[in-house]
Protein backbone atom coordinates (compact mmCIF):
# COMPACT_ATOMS: atom_id res chain seq x y z
CA UNK A 1 0.00 0.00 0.00
CA UNK A 2 0.91 3.58 -1.23
CA UNK A 3 2.22 5.51 2.25
CA UNK A 4 0.08 8.70 2.39
CA UNK A 5 0.84 12.15 3.33
CA UNK A 6 0.02 13.18 7.27
CA UNK A 7 -1.10 16.80 7.01
CA UNK A 8 0.89 19.26 8.63
CA UNK A 9 1.17 22.86 8.56
CA UNK A 10 3.70 24.65 6.54
CA UNK A 11 7.24 25.99 8.14
CA UNK A 12 9.54 28.13 6.87
CA UNK A 13 11.95 25.29 6.12
CA UNK A 14 9.20 22.82 4.51
CA UNK A 15 7.95 23.74 0.72
CA UNK A 16 5.46 22.00 -0.98
CA UNK A 17 6.37 21.56 -4.81
CA UNK A 18 3.74 19.56 -6.08
CA UNK A 19 -0.05 18.39 -5.82
CA UNK A 20 -0.40 17.44 -1.95
CA UNK A 21 -3.43 14.82 -2.99
CA UNK A 22 -0.96 12.43 -4.67
CA UNK A 23 -0.59 8.83 -3.51
CA UNK A 24 3.16 8.76 -3.97
CA UNK A 25 5.91 11.31 -1.28
CA UNK A 26 9.19 11.49 -2.06
CA UNK A 27 11.27 14.32 0.42
CA UNK A 28 13.94 16.99 -1.40
CA UNK A 29 15.73 17.86 1.27
CA UNK A 30 18.81 20.36 -0.21
CA UNK A 31 20.53 23.01 0.11
CA UNK A 32 18.25 26.18 -0.79
CA UNK A 33 20.14 28.72 1.74
CA UNK A 34 23.48 29.61 3.51
CA UNK A 35 26.94 28.65 1.50
CA UNK A 36 25.49 25.53 -0.12
CA UNK A 37 22.13 27.49 -2.03
CA UNK A 38 24.22 27.02 -5.36
CA UNK A 39 24.20 23.71 -5.96
CA UNK A 40 20.96 22.96 -3.53
CA UNK A 41 19.05 24.56 -5.88
CA UNK A 42 20.16 23.42 -9.45
CA UNK A 43 19.44 19.85 -7.37
CA UNK A 44 16.02 20.79 -6.69
CA UNK A 45 15.42 21.86 -10.00
CA UNK A 46 16.09 18.90 -11.25
CA UNK A 47 14.24 16.93 -8.97
CA UNK A 48 11.40 19.13 -9.62
CA UNK A 49 11.47 18.71 -13.61
CA UNK A 50 12.11 15.20 -13.43
CA UNK A 51 8.99 14.35 -11.31
CA UNK A 52 6.82 17.06 -13.54
CA UNK A 53 7.84 15.06 -16.81
CA UNK A 54 6.80 11.95 -15.08
CA UNK A 55 3.57 13.33 -13.84
CA UNK A 56 2.86 14.15 -17.33
CA UNK A 57 3.10 11.38 -18.40
CA UNK A 58 1.13 9.34 -16.20
CA UNK A 59 3.16 9.25 -13.01
CA UNK A 60 4.66 6.03 -11.12
CA UNK A 61 2.42 2.96 -11.74
CA UNK A 62 -0.15 5.24 -12.89
CA UNK A 63 -0.27 7.73 -9.74
CA UNK A 64 1.05 11.09 -9.05
CA UNK A 65 3.94 11.76 -7.59
CA UNK A 66 4.38 14.73 -4.44
CA UNK A 67 7.66 15.87 -4.03
CA UNK A 68 8.20 17.74 -0.80
CA UNK A 69 10.73 20.20 -0.28
CA UNK A 70 12.86 21.04 2.84
CA UNK A 71 15.29 23.43 3.82
CA UNK A 72 18.42 22.10 4.99
CA UNK A 73 19.95 25.50 5.74
CA UNK A 74 23.48 24.03 4.52
CA UNK A 75 23.43 22.82 8.03
CA UNK A 76 24.08 19.29 9.18
CA UNK A 77 21.70 19.32 12.09
CA UNK A 78 18.61 21.01 10.48
CA UNK A 79 19.24 18.54 7.66
CA UNK A 80 18.96 15.91 9.69
CA UNK A 81 15.57 17.08 11.60
CA UNK A 82 14.26 18.20 7.82
CA UNK A 83 14.86 14.09 6.75
CA UNK A 84 13.23 13.09 9.96
CA UNK A 85 10.08 15.59 9.13
CA UNK A 86 9.91 14.13 5.54
CA UNK A 87 9.85 10.77 7.46
CA UNK A 88 7.30 11.91 9.08
CA UNK A 89 5.27 13.25 6.47
CA UNK A 90 5.01 9.79 5.11
CA UNK A 91 7.52 9.93 2.33
CA UNK A 92 8.97 6.65 0.07
CA UNK A 93 12.16 7.78 -1.00
CA UNK A 94 14.29 10.80 0.09
CA UNK A 95 16.79 13.06 -2.33
CA UNK A 96 19.40 15.12 -1.67
CA UNK A 97 21.67 16.27 0.25
CA UNK A 98 24.67 17.84 -1.94
CA UNK A 99 26.63 18.75 0.41
CA UNK A 100 28.70 15.78 2.20
CA UNK A 101 29.07 17.01 5.55
CA UNK A 102 25.12 17.01 5.83
CA UNK A 103 24.20 13.59 4.26
CA UNK A 104 26.75 11.72 6.68
CA UNK A 105 24.40 13.13 9.80
CA UNK A 106 21.06 13.04 7.77
CA UNK A 107 21.34 9.47 6.38
CA UNK A 108 21.52 7.40 9.06
CA UNK A 109 17.97 9.10 10.46
CA UNK A 110 16.61 7.66 6.72
CA UNK A 111 18.82 4.81 7.35
CA UNK A 112 16.89 3.87 10.49
CA UNK A 113 13.43 4.46 9.05
CA UNK A 114 13.85 1.91 6.35
CA UNK A 115 13.70 4.96 3.48
CA UNK A 116 16.26 4.96 0.58
CA UNK A 117 18.04 8.41 0.12
CA UNK A 118 19.65 9.32 -3.58
CA UNK A 119 21.95 11.76 -1.97
CA UNK A 120 24.43 14.10 -4.54
CA UNK A 121 27.66 14.33 -2.05
CA UNK A 122 30.44 12.90 -3.39
CA UNK A 123 32.77 11.79 -0.05
CA UNK A 124 33.81 8.60 0.04
CA UNK A 125 33.11 7.93 3.57
CA UNK A 126 28.96 7.98 2.46
CA UNK A 127 29.36 4.31 0.76
CA UNK A 128 31.46 2.75 3.06
CA UNK A 129 29.70 2.83 6.50
CA UNK A 130 27.11 -0.18 5.74
CA UNK A 131 24.04 1.85 4.62
CA UNK A 132 21.79 -0.24 2.46
CA UNK A 133 19.67 2.71 2.10
CA UNK A 134 22.01 5.24 0.77
CA UNK A 135 22.75 5.57 -3.25
CA UNK A 136 24.80 8.33 -5.15
CA UNK A 137 23.68 10.37 -8.04
CA UNK A 138 27.04 10.46 -8.93
CA UNK A 139 30.42 9.17 -8.36
CA UNK A 140 32.24 9.35 -4.72
CA UNK A 141 35.46 11.20 -5.49
CA UNK A 142 37.24 7.64 -4.73
CA UNK A 143 35.73 7.23 -8.12
CA UNK A 144 36.50 10.10 -10.02
CA UNK A 145 39.82 11.53 -8.88
CA UNK A 146 41.33 7.90 -10.34
CA UNK A 147 39.68 8.60 -13.78
CA UNK A 148 41.01 12.89 -13.12
CA UNK A 149 44.79 11.48 -11.87
CA UNK A 150 45.23 8.53 -14.89
CA UNK A 151 44.36 11.55 -17.19
CA UNK A 152 46.81 13.45 -15.53
CA UNK A 153 49.72 11.26 -15.89
CA UNK A 154 48.79 9.96 -19.44
CA UNK A 155 47.60 12.76 -21.23
CA UNK A 156 49.30 15.86 -19.35
CA UNK A 157 52.63 14.23 -18.50
CA UNK A 158 52.01 15.74 -14.71
CA UNK A 159 55.34 14.99 -12.42
CA UNK A 160 54.80 17.79 -9.86
CA UNK A 161 51.67 18.66 -8.19
CA UNK A 162 50.49 21.45 -5.74
CA UNK A 163 47.39 20.45 -4.26
CA UNK A 164 44.46 22.77 -2.71
CA UNK A 165 41.32 21.41 -1.10
CA UNK A 166 38.77 22.31 1.56
CA UNK A 167 39.46 21.22 5.07
CA UNK A 168 35.58 19.37 5.16
CA UNK A 169 34.38 15.94 4.93
CA UNK A 170 33.96 16.74 1.42
CA UNK A 171 37.63 18.40 1.09
CA UNK A 172 39.38 15.49 3.07
CA UNK A 173 37.30 12.94 0.97
CA UNK A 174 39.03 13.87 -2.16
CA UNK A 175 41.88 15.05 -0.49
CA UNK A 176 42.82 11.35 0.34
CA UNK A 177 41.49 10.02 -2.73
CA UNK A 178 44.33 12.03 -4.56
CA UNK A 179 46.97 11.43 -2.50
CA UNK A 180 46.17 7.51 -2.75
CA UNK A 181 46.48 8.15 -6.44
CA UNK A 182 49.27 10.11 -6.44
CA UNK A 183 51.63 7.27 -4.69
CA UNK A 184 50.42 5.14 -7.85
CA UNK A 185 51.37 7.47 -10.46
CA UNK A 186 54.60 8.59 -8.78
CA UNK A 187 53.57 12.63 -8.34
CA UNK A 188 55.26 14.45 -6.28
CA UNK A 189 53.59 16.82 -3.89
CA UNK A 190 55.30 19.82 -3.46
CA UNK A 191 52.83 22.02 -1.74
CA UNK A 192 49.48 20.81 0.61
CA UNK A 193 47.37 23.61 1.20
CA UNK A 194 44.05 23.36 3.42
CA UNK A 195 41.60 25.75 3.70
CA UNK A 196 38.59 26.00 5.82
CA UNK A 197 34.66 25.97 4.25
CA UNK A 198 33.29 28.83 3.09
CA UNK A 199 36.75 30.72 2.93
CA UNK A 200 36.65 34.55 0.55
CA UNK A 201 39.95 35.46 0.49
CA UNK A 202 41.98 33.42 -1.40
CA UNK A 203 45.14 35.40 -1.67
CA UNK A 204 47.66 33.97 0.72
CA UNK A 205 46.84 30.72 -0.98
CA UNK A 206 47.57 31.79 -4.34
CA UNK A 207 50.35 33.43 -3.70
CA UNK A 208 51.94 30.49 -1.92
CA UNK A 209 50.76 28.21 -5.05
CA UNK A 210 52.57 31.23 -7.31
CA UNK A 211 55.84 30.31 -5.67
CA UNK A 212 55.71 26.55 -5.84
CA UNK A 213 57.34 25.02 -9.08
CA UNK A 214 54.93 22.44 -10.38
CA UNK A 215 53.59 21.09 -13.44
CA UNK A 216 49.64 21.55 -11.70
CA UNK A 217 47.65 22.08 -9.23
CA UNK A 218 45.03 19.53 -7.98
CA UNK A 219 42.55 22.21 -6.25
CA UNK A 220 39.33 20.59 -4.34
CA UNK A 221 37.17 22.89 -3.31
CA UNK A 222 33.40 23.76 -3.44
CA UNK A 223 31.66 25.31 -6.07
CA UNK A 224 31.55 29.45 -4.90
CA UNK A 225 35.00 28.53 -3.42
CA UNK A 226 36.33 27.40 -6.74
CA UNK A 227 35.25 30.56 -7.83
CA UNK A 228 36.44 32.98 -5.57
CA UNK A 229 40.24 31.06 -5.86
CA UNK A 230 39.82 31.12 -9.73
CA UNK A 231 39.03 34.55 -9.42
CA UNK A 232 41.81 35.09 -7.63
CA UNK A 233 44.08 32.97 -9.66
CA UNK A 234 43.50 35.11 -12.33
CA UNK A 235 43.79 38.12 -10.79
CA UNK A 236 47.64 37.15 -9.92
CA UNK A 237 48.89 35.94 -13.04
CA UNK A 238 48.53 32.43 -12.04
CA UNK A 239 50.02 30.48 -15.33
CA UNK A 240 50.01 26.45 -13.49
CA UNK A 241 47.25 24.31 -14.96
CA UNK A 242 44.23 24.22 -12.39
CA UNK A 243 43.09 21.16 -12.21
CA UNK A 244 39.84 19.15 -10.53
CA UNK A 245 36.63 17.52 -9.74
CA UNK A 246 32.92 18.92 -11.46
CA UNK A 247 33.06 21.50 -8.33
CA UNK A 248 36.28 23.32 -10.23
CA UNK A 249 34.84 23.67 -13.57
CA UNK A 250 31.08 23.24 -13.43
CA UNK A 251 28.23 25.58 -15.09
CA UNK A 252 27.85 27.48 -11.58
CA UNK A 253 31.37 27.84 -10.88
CA UNK A 254 31.50 29.10 -14.87
CA UNK A 255 28.73 31.51 -14.06
CA UNK A 256 30.39 32.73 -11.16
CA UNK A 257 33.90 33.31 -12.42
CA UNK A 258 33.42 34.39 -15.42
CA UNK A 259 36.43 34.49 -17.47
CA UNK A 260 38.75 33.46 -14.83
CA UNK A 261 37.11 30.18 -15.06
CA UNK A 262 38.74 29.80 -18.72
CA UNK A 263 41.77 27.24 -19.03
CA UNK A 264 40.69 25.36 -15.65
CA UNK A 265 40.33 21.49 -16.29
CA UNK A 266 39.02 18.49 -14.78
CA UNK A 267 36.76 15.34 -14.78
CA UNK A 268 32.94 15.85 -14.69
CA UNK A 269 30.49 13.00 -13.93
CA UNK A 270 27.99 14.78 -16.07
CA UNK A 271 27.94 17.93 -17.91
CA UNK A 272 25.38 19.67 -20.30
CA UNK A 273 28.12 19.87 -22.86
CA UNK A 274 28.40 16.90 -23.63
CA UNK A 275 27.93 15.19 -27.48
CA UNK A 276 24.47 12.48 -26.15
CA UNK A 277 21.37 14.04 -27.67
CA UNK A 278 19.34 13.11 -24.22
CA UNK A 279 21.54 14.92 -22.38
CA UNK A 280 21.67 17.65 -24.97
CA UNK A 281 17.63 17.45 -24.98
CA UNK A 282 17.20 17.83 -21.03
CA UNK A 283 19.62 20.94 -20.89
CA UNK A 284 17.70 22.66 -23.71
CA UNK A 285 13.82 21.90 -21.68
CA UNK A 286 15.95 22.39 -18.14
CA UNK A 287 16.72 25.92 -19.76
CA UNK A 288 13.30 26.56 -21.41
CA UNK A 289 12.15 26.09 -18.29
CA UNK A 290 14.18 28.01 -15.29
CA UNK A 291 16.14 30.67 -17.39
CA UNK A 292 19.53 29.60 -16.83
CA UNK A 293 21.76 26.38 -17.58
CA UNK A 294 21.85 23.62 -15.59
CA UNK A 295 24.98 22.40 -13.55
CA UNK A 296 25.69 18.37 -12.81
CA UNK A 297 23.71 19.01 -9.45
CA UNK A 298 20.45 19.74 -11.85
CA UNK A 299 21.40 16.96 -13.74
CA UNK A 300 22.03 14.57 -10.58
CA UNK A 301 18.51 15.58 -9.40
CA UNK A 302 16.79 15.06 -12.65
CA UNK A 303 18.50 11.49 -13.06
CA UNK A 304 17.58 10.53 -9.35
CA UNK A 305 13.81 11.09 -10.37
CA UNK A 306 13.80 9.03 -13.16
CA UNK A 307 15.49 6.23 -11.89
CA UNK A 308 13.39 5.90 -8.47
CA UNK A 309 10.22 6.05 -11.39
CA UNK A 310 11.86 2.88 -13.82
CA UNK A 311 13.01 0.99 -10.19
CA UNK A 312 9.33 1.40 -8.79
CA UNK A 313 8.27 0.18 -11.70
CA UNK A 314 10.58 -3.01 -11.84
CA UNK A 315 9.41 -4.12 -8.36
CA UNK A 316 5.93 -3.24 -9.19
CA UNK A 317 4.96 -1.32 -6.21
CA UNK A 318 5.95 2.17 -4.34
CA UNK A 319 7.63 -0.04 -1.20
CA UNK A 320 10.34 2.02 0.56
CA UNK A 321 12.24 -1.20 1.34
CA UNK A 322 11.62 -3.20 -2.13
CA UNK A 323 13.14 -0.06 -4.22
CA UNK A 324 16.46 0.16 -1.82
CA UNK A 325 17.00 -3.82 -2.25
CA UNK A 326 16.27 -3.45 -6.14
CA UNK A 327 19.30 -0.70 -6.38
CA UNK A 328 21.65 -2.87 -5.05
CA UNK A 329 23.98 -4.32 -7.81
CA UNK A 330 21.57 -2.89 -10.69
CA UNK A 331 22.29 -1.61 -14.17
CA UNK A 332 19.58 1.09 -15.83
CA UNK A 333 20.18 0.85 -19.55
CA UNK A 334 19.03 4.50 -20.88
CA UNK A 335 17.36 2.63 -23.87
CA UNK A 336 15.24 1.43 -21.42
CA UNK A 337 14.98 4.13 -18.75
CA UNK A 338 15.37 7.31 -20.84
CA UNK A 339 15.91 9.43 -17.97
CA UNK A 340 18.56 8.41 -16.64
CA UNK A 341 20.09 10.04 -19.88
CA UNK A 342 23.26 7.82 -19.79
CA UNK A 343 23.71 3.61 -18.58
CA UNK A 344 24.71 3.41 -14.65
CA UNK A 345 25.34 1.05 -12.32
CA UNK A 346 24.93 0.58 -8.42
CA UNK A 347 26.91 -1.84 -6.67
CA UNK A 348 26.13 -3.17 -2.92
CA UNK A 349 27.16 -0.16 -1.20
CA UNK A 350 25.10 2.35 -3.51
CA UNK A 351 28.00 3.39 -5.21
CA UNK A 352 27.58 4.91 -8.99
CA UNK A 353 29.57 3.57 -12.14
CA UNK A 354 29.45 5.00 -15.38
CA UNK A 355 31.12 6.65 -18.15
CA UNK A 356 32.09 10.23 -17.68
CA UNK A 357 34.02 12.98 -19.32
CA UNK A 358 37.54 15.13 -19.02
CA UNK A 359 37.14 18.48 -20.13
CA UNK A 360 38.37 22.22 -19.98
CA UNK A 361 36.53 25.25 -19.69
CA UNK A 362 36.68 27.24 -23.02
CA UNK A 363 35.04 30.94 -23.75
CA UNK A 364 32.96 29.91 -20.51
CA UNK A 365 31.87 26.25 -22.00
CA UNK A 366 33.08 23.26 -20.80
CA UNK A 367 34.70 21.42 -23.77
CA UNK A 368 35.26 17.74 -23.92
CA UNK A 369 38.58 16.90 -24.06
CA UNK A 370 37.87 13.00 -23.41
CA UNK A 371 35.32 9.97 -22.68
CA UNK A 372 36.40 8.13 -19.76
CA UNK A 373 35.50 4.56 -19.53
CA UNK A 374 33.07 3.24 -16.50
CA UNK A 375 35.62 2.28 -13.14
Amino acid sequence: MFRTLIGSAATALALTAMPALADIKVGSIVELSGPGAAAGTNFRDGVRMGFEEINAADGILGEKVAVSEYDSQTDPQVSRAMVQKAIDDGVVAITGTVFSSSTVVNMLVAKQAGIPQFTGSEAPSITSMNNPYIFRTAFGSQKGVPKMAKYMADEMGVKKVAVVWANTEFGKGGHTAFMDEAKNYGFEIVADLPTEQAQTDFSADVVKLKGIEADAAFVYLTEEESARFLREARKQGVTLPLVGETTLIGHKVIELAGDAANGAMGHVGLTPDANIPAMTDMVERFKQKYNYTPDHNAIKGYTAAHAIKCVTELVGKADSQAIADKFHGLTLKAADCPGVLMDVSWDDTGEMSRESFFVEVQDGKQVVKAILPPN
